[in-house]
Parts: structure tokens; C-alpha cells; sequence
């Protein structure tokens, strides 16, 4: 195991064995790249995030940050790794050259960004949003802006933000109350509060640029009047240089169960009047300027519930391949017998493999949806085009939601796993599980997610993008069908999952018109639904590559009965990992596809229960 952050033998398996992300240097605009390239670039995050970013974790853990006036001080050690992270260009790796990127492909980026994440969540969230933040900056920014803020933010030089909720208005973001007045220079003068917002004013950079939620005085009510404002901490000069402070205090820091080293702030803008922001796009369009940003820190979010699971997941595998106790359960009447590594219990596989099988199918997922970004991307036309980030998002809310569900899980079995070891400090298993739960909650709380992908995602194009996606299954099914073995089974239940989740949306489609509290009571069963189908989708098609490679394997070896496979497995680490690939699939197909038909008739059935109940029917207090 050559570290306990990301496994990389999967890592590579699903990049170039899987999804092949090699071929896509044979078009535009990749053709400068090659795997030895991406290869290289891998490694190069692979020893950051362990030798570099994951000794922080605790560190910054346990020393937090604090507020001094009016900025944020974050852990000591985040300065030095800021630096080399920013000297490495990391931000800005999948941007075009011309704004200082390497124009790298979506694929390989979540890649290394698993790495990071899995090192160090807390800090890998100021680098996160800084790149969203200057990448709206770049799509609709104008070149004034670019030249002012965009290249500072992607060298990393200076930092960004993203300033949504409000005390009143937490995920009803149409209710806003922070208010822009137009100034006679064509600049606003910005006043409100918001709230919970990461890395607000902290100290790893002089200058942080806020994107601010604001609606123009007299604009509609609602989302549709709200516009998106830059507010800088400092402004900034006509030569490029600091100006004075913008008029951004710090309210506060919160006091959290976890990620201690990313702040979480209150910010006041304008208490004496004298903050200034610049309009970014045009008015009453921040909402959908917004979403830009949105969905990529939810993707980002998404692979944060990935990335704290695989390194929960692998210090598990350590800790049970470690821990002697107890006896083989062939010999448990034998008092003599010796003692075994917790590893050899089955109840203990039966949690590692759950925690496998998870964490490599929402890697499938989630870079397989970084993929789709890829695919758009060298699309020849507009068809095509529109195919693959019609994918995107209707993916996004997957990922980011069952990601996190999942990941919440996973880690909650690796604590099981430790036993009571698990539950202190000693082991990092505790600090894991309080760093992801808020990834559950943030950038959209998972509910909202699922009301995202049933309210709007489904019927993307008529309901063209989600049957399109059902199509791209539906015909690896057909493939798959027959002559598979081992999958055989995993195969059709597969199918019956996919055939579920069709059936449920079409039963969401008609009971809208007759009573839609019932899709909104069941949109977040649905997700996990959809999410178990597309990781199961995910796993079959790892296991059916596997498959293949191994067969290979068994032939060149001369490995044609059971034992002599036996044999092989532990001399070739290659055939035990595809074995591992092949196992896991059928694991979660009988463990997880199985209940798919279920979990729709419980769908399908509109009991209404939870919504008829009395308010004091839940309890009498």
C-alpha cells in the first residue's frame, strides 16, 4: 500500500482502463498531452498530498483559526503549503494557458484534487473556491475585471470566496437582504450580513476577492433580482496595487464539529458605508452567473465525501490487516487455537467490502463525470456537445449528494472497524468522521440536491438527457449480457435497478400533475436510488474490464483450476486487484442492487404519512 490516502492502482485502473482519459489526446484541445504526461502529473500530487499536505491535517485540526480584527488566522503550517501549492500552478491546472493554466483535462484534475482532499480537506477548500471564483470571473467577467482580479486569483497571489447565505435566508437564497446602491462611478456601494462562508477574510493572501449575492435597490423580488457583485477585501488600484480596506468586517468565527483549519465567517458588509463592488455580467442575472460556481464546488463537495472515505477506507484495511485478535471462526471450539488478524472475521470483510465497493464505484462516478466535461470539450459539434454536459449536470447533484451520504458511511465503518480505538484521538478515523459530515450540509444541503435532480434535472430537454443516460447503461447491459460468469447474475440485477429508476421517474412525471408534494416528499430516496444504479453501473463496468485483463492473466500463466488461481493471487498483484475489481462488483449488486425494486415500490406506493401526520403528532413535548 503506497500510502493511506487514495489507492493508486484503482486510481489508474479507472483512468486508463476504464474510462481510457488517454484518447482523449488524439483531439483538440489536448493533443499536447500524453499518459506518460498525466502520469507524471499524478505522481507529482501524489507525494504534495502526502509529503507535503497530509502531515497539516492534524496540525491544523487541533490549532484551528482565530480572529484578530478584522481577518481570519488560519494554522500556521497552511502558509508554507500555500505557497508550494500555488508555486506548482494546482489552481488553475485544467484552465487554458492564456490565463495562466495548464489546460489540463477535467479527469485527470479530480484525480490529483482526490489526492489533496484526502490529505487535507480543510485546506483544500481555499484553493477550491479561489478557482471558482476567478473562473466566473473568466466566463463572464469583463476584460477589465480579468486583468484586475482573474490572474492574481489563478496564480494564487490573491484568494477568492463565495458569499451566498444570510442569516434569515439560508438555502432561500431569493430572500436576501443585502442591498447594492449605484454609485455615479458605475460601482455599488454593498450592505448586509451573510453567513457560514468558508475562508471569509483569513490571512494566506493580501487580497481576497468576494463574489457577493446582492439585489439593486428596486430590483424584482426573489431569485430574479438578484444580481452578483466582486467585492475585494481591499480595493484595488488603476497600477494593479492595494487600495484601502473595503469595509468587510469580521462578524465572527464559527466554532465547528470539524474542518478547523478552513475559518467559517461571518462577514458584515459596508457597516460605515464605505464598501464598494463591481457588477459581474448583467443585472438580475447573479442567480445564474452563480451557478457556475455552484456546480462546481458541488462536484468539489462531491469528491470530498470520495476522497475522506478512501483514506478512511484504507487506514480500516491497515488497522484489520494489524490488529490480532480473536480466532479463526473454523476453529472458534478449539481454546488453543491462534490468534488471527480482525481481518480474517467475516463480519469484518463484509464492512470492508462495503467500504470497497463504495469508495471505487464513486470514484467510477465522479470521474467518470469529470469525463463527460472532458468529452464536451473535444465534442466536434454541437450535438455531441450538448450530449456530454447534459450528463454533467445531470450528474452533479449525484455526486455530490450520494458522495457524501456514502462517504458519511464508509467512514462510520471504518470507525467500526477500529473498534474503540476508532472513537479517539489516536487514530485519525474520529477526526475523518467530524470533517465530512458537513459535506452532507454545504453548497446545498443534500435534500436540496435531490430536489434539484428531480425538479429540474429529469426534465432537462423534454426528459431527452436523462433517457440518453439511461441509454448509455442500457447498452453496456447489453453487451455485458451473456458469457460474463461471475457477472452473470450482477448483470441482470443491474438491469432491474436501471429498470427501477425509470419506472420511478415516469411515476414522478404523472403524480406531479395530481399532487407534487408526493415527488418532493420522495425526491431524496430517488437519489439514492439513481446513485446505487449508477454506482453499481460503475462497478460492473471496472468488473468487466478486470475480467478481461484477468482472463489474459489466467492464460499466460497457465492458471486453469481454482487452486492454481489461488496460488496466483498472492503472487501477482495485478490478478488479485482485478479479482478485487470482479468481487466487489458482485458484492455491491447482491448487497445494494438487490433492494433497488423495493426502494421504488416503497417510491411507488405515495404513502403520504409523513406529511399527514399533525405537527403534534411527532411528539408531545
Amino acid at each position: 500500500m503506497a500510502n493511506l490516502l487514495v489507492d493508486e492502482r484503482d486510481v489508474s485502473f479507472v483512468l486508463f482502463e476504464q474510462l481510457k482519459v488517454d484518447e482523449l489526446c488524439r483531439s483538440e484541445p489536448y493533443q499536447e498531452f500524453s499518459r506518460d504526461l498525466f502520469e507524471m502529473v499524478l505522481n507529482e500530487a501524489q507525494k504534495l498530498a502526502v509529503n507535503d499536505i497530509q502531515p497539516t491535517n492534524v496540525i491544523g485540526d487541533r490549532e484551528g483559526c482565530r480572529k484578530e480584527g478584522n481577518e481570519v488566522k488560519v494554522p500556521e503550517a497552511f502558509h508554507k503549503l500555500w505557497k508550494l501549492y500555488t508555486e506548482g500552478g494546482w489552481i488553475a491546472m485544467t484552465e487554458p494557458p492564456e490565463v495562466g493554466g495548464q489546460g489540463m483535462p477535467q479527469s485527470i484534475a479530480i484525480a490529483c484534487n482526490e489526492h489533496f482532499v484526502a490529505a487535507n480537506p480543510a485546506f483544500t477548500t481555499f484553493p477550491g473556491l479561489t478557482h471558482g471564483a476567478a473562473r466566473l470571473i473568466q466566463v463572464f467577467g469583463t476584460e477589465e475585471q480579468k486583468q484586475k482580479y482573474m490572474y492574481k486569483m489563478y496564480s494564487g497571489e490573491w484568494a477568492g470566496t463565495m458569499c451566498l447565505t444570510e442569516p434569515h435566508a439560508g438555502s432561500d437564497v431569493g430572500a436576501l437582504k443585502t442591498s447594492a446602491k449605484r454609485n455615479p462611478d458605475g460601482t455599488f456601494s454593498i450592505t448586509g450580513t451573510k453567513i457560514f462562508i468558508t475562508d471569509g477574510n483569513h490571512d494566506l493572501t493580501e487580497n481576497i476577492v468576494h463574489p457577493v449575492l446582492a439585489r439593486i435597490e428596486g430590483a424584482p423580488p426573489g431569485t430574479k433580482g438578484i444580481s452578483l457583485f466582486l467585492v475585494p477585501k481591499y480595493r484595488v488600484n488603476p497600477d494593479g496595487t492595494l487600495g484601502e480596506f473595503n469595509d468587510i468586517t469580521v462578524g465572527g468565527v464559527e466554532h465547528k464539529m470539524g474542518i478547523h483549519g478552513s475559518p467559517t465567517c461571518v462577514l458584515n458588509f459596508g457597516d460605515e458605508g464605505r464598501c464598494i463592488g463591481e457588477l459581474l455580467g448583467e443585472e438580475n442575472q447573479g442567480m445564474r452567473i452563480m451557478f457556475l460556481m455552484m456546480n462546481e464546488a458541488r462536484i468539489g463537495v462531491g469528491l470530498q465525501g470520495l476522497a475522506t472515505a478512501s483514506t478512511a477506507y484504507l487506514h480500516a484495511l491497515k488497522y484489520a490487516k494489524e490488529r490480532i485478535q480473536g480466532v479463526d471462526i473454523r476453529n472458534f471450539r478449539d481454546p488453543e487455537a491462534p490468534r488471527v488478524p480482525i481481518i480474517c472475521h467475516p463480519d469484518v470483510r463484509r464492512m470492508l467490502m462495503t467500504m470497497k465497493s463504495l469508495v471505487e464505484g464513486i470514484r467510477g462516478m465522479i470521474y467518470y463525470t469529470a469525463y463527460c466535461g472532458d468529452r464536451a470539450r473535444t465534442a466536434k459539434d454541437d450535438a455531441e456537445r450538448s450530449k456530454w454536459m447534459g450528463f454533467v449536470d445531470l450528474l452533479t447533484p449525484v455526486v455530490k449528494a450520494y458522495s457524501t451520504d456514502m462517504g458519511f458511511r464508509v467512514t462510520e465503518l471504518a470507525m467500526q472497524v477500529h473498534g474503540g480505538y476508532g472513537y479517539i484521538k489516536e487514530y485519525p478515523i474520529e477526526q475523518f468522521m467530524r470533517d465530512i459530515k458537513i459535506a452532507s450540509i454545504y453548497e446545498g444541503t443534500n435534500g436540496i440536491q435531490a430536489l434539484d435532480l428531480v425538479a429540474r434535472k429529469l426534465g432537462m430537454g423534454k426528459g431527452m438527457v436523462f433517457m440518453s443516460f439511461l441509454g448509455e447503461v442500457s447498452a453496456f447491459i447489453e453487451s455485458a449480457k451473456g458469457g460474463n460468469g461471475d457477472l452473470e447474475e450482477a448483470v441482470k440485477l443491474l438491469e432491474a435497478s436501471k429498470n427501477a429508476v425509470a419506472e420511478v421517474a415516469m411515476f414522478f412525471a404523472s403524480k406531479a400533475k395530481e399532487d407534487l408534494r408526493v415527488p418532493v416528499l420522495y425526491a431524496c430516496p430517488f437519489l439514492e436510488l439513481f446513485g446505487d444504479m449508477i454506482v453499481g453501473w460503475q462497478l460492473l463496468w471496472q468488473a468487466r474490464t478486470a475480467q478481461e485483463r484477468l482472463r489474459a492473466i489466467y492464460e499466460e500463466k497457465g492458471a486453469s483450476t481454482p487452486e492454481a488461481r489461488d496460488r496466483l493471487f498472492q503472487e501477482s498483484r495485478d490478478a488479485a486487484f482485478y479479482a478485487g475489481k470482479v468481487a466487489a462488483a458482485r458484492f455491491f449488486a447482491n448487497t445494494f442492487l438487490t433492494l433497488s425494486p423495493a426502494k421504488a415500490q416503497v417510491i411507488k406506493s405515495g404513502e403520504k404519512a409523513a406529511l399527514e401526520i399533525p405537527e403534534g403528532g411527532f411528539a408531545t413535548t
